[in-house]
């Protein structure tokens, strides 16, 4: 129980020391200190010294740059105006050569075409002779038909066979033998008894009259003679045409459902 008093005693005084040192120590400080005010005036100085030493230099900087973007700023409206133009003149004659050369695919030759005016085709044949053909505009749907050939009673029956035996033996295109072929169907069919001597087609009319009983056909049209009739074509300078008509055509050496475009001389047949 004694020690405790001792204690408050002892601790009572120790804050009561630190308390008087304290204040003693406030009081004796200055307002302000000397170390604060000295550390002023140095850095004042030395920023005084600096910007005294270095203030030519950086007048000297600013107007070398002053002046090199001076000369920059007034070189390059130059620079701009001298580039345009010639620009413009560079491009010009690319634009006109696109238009003037139109585009050609590769590899294909240039050929000259010239149009042409009208219905006719020019063309140069093997032989390197200019021809030329009609065009075609128009097409006709309907098939164009020829007339039948009639059965005339009044002529003999078997003119109507050697039609048939001539068109069987009858070949697709001619062999200039029309004659020849026209004298074997009428003698197979026995239309005649012996084989007629002439040569040339244009007489075979003379020698059927004369010799055989044929007689001349009042016909001028060829698609109207009956079937079996023996048509003599021809001109007196002309080794001439014979054919006999069938039902749908005329027979000679070959078959064609059109008859000869040489002046036809007459219709003859054996009545």
């Amino acid at each position: 129980m004694r020690r405790r008093p001792l204690f408050l005693a002892l601790a009572t005084a120790l804050v009561s020391v630190t308390f008087s040192a304290g204040a003693r120590a406030q009081g004796l400080a200055p307002s302000s200190l000397g170390g604060d005010s000295r550390s002023d005036e140095a850095t004042n100085d030395v920023v005084q010294v600096i910007t005294a030493k270095t203030a030519p230099t950086i007048s000297k900087k600013t107007r070398k740059l002053l002046t090199e973007s001076m000369r920059t700023s007034a070189e390059k409206p130059v620079r701009v105006a001298a580039q345009k133009p010639t620009q413009a003149v560079e491009k010009a004659p690319s634009r006109a050569t696109f238009a003037m050369e139109p585009v050609r695919p590769m590899n294909q030759p240039t050929v000259n075409q010239t149009v042409q005016h009208g219905s006719r085709f020019s063309f140069r044949s093997p032989q390197g002779k200019k021809e030329s053909i009609p065009v075609i505009s128009d097409y006709y749907p309907k098939r164009i038909v020829y007339p039948i050939a009639k059965v005339d009673r009044r002529i003999d029956n078997r003119l109507v066979q050697a039609a048939t035996l001539a068109q069987e033996r009858a070949h697709a295109h001619s062999r200039s033998r029309c004659w020849h072929y026209v004298k074997d169907a009428l003698l197979a069919s026995g239309v005649i008894d012996s084989r007629p001597k002439t040569d040339l087609a244009r007489d075979a009319a003379f020698e059927l009259v004369n010799n055989y009983g044929f007689k001349r056909l009042s016909i001028t049209d060829p698609f109207a003679a009956p079937i079996g009739s023996v048509l003599v074509y021809g001109t007196a300078r002309s080794v001439g045409h014979v054919e006999i008509r069938t039902k749908d055509g005329f027979v000679s050496d070959f078959r064609s459902q059109i008859p000869s475009r040489r002046p036809l001389m007459g219709v003859y047949a054996k009545l």
